[in-house]
């Protein structure tokens, strides 16, 4: 594949989420952390602030591939500004649906970025 078919071949919520950097920080004391590796050895970390019920900050770490990346960042758009409750219902699919050209061999990735983003969501129910 060519650099002008990859360009030609995503949408452009692909394209805007796997390359936004915007959302990759760490935040120091977060009100939730979450962390999983896939089988396929990616790493997403996410980190969340909570501010009376509704996720107010929301970040990631990724180490892995920008389809993970797109995952991550398409969580943080769909989840952000939104009450705890509400977030718990993204799923998988939504993710895929958002990004509309995650290739079919990378659907694990929005399990994997979800994963990380539940644990997240638990370890602030937890506190």
């Amino acid at each position: 594949m060519s650099d002008t078919d990859f360009w030609n071949e995503h949408s452009l919520h692909y394209l805007e989420m796997a390359f936004d950097t915007s959302n990759g920080e760490i935040i120091h004391h977060p009100d939730g952390y979450g962390k999983r590796t896939g089988e396929c050895g990616d790493t997403a970390e996410f980190f969340i602030m909570v501010n009376e019920g509704v996720l107010d900050q929301i970040s990631f770490k990724v180490q892995g591939c920008m389809n993970t990346t797109a995952c991550c960042n398409t969580i943080v758009h769909l989840a952000r500004g939104n009450p705890i409750e509400k977030a718990w219902n993204i799923l998988p699919d939504h993710v895929i649906n958002f990004l509309q050209t995650l290739p079919e061999d990378h659907f694990h990735c929005a399990e994997l970025s979800l994963g990380s983003f539940y644990l997240a969501l638990s370890d602030y129910s937890k506190k």
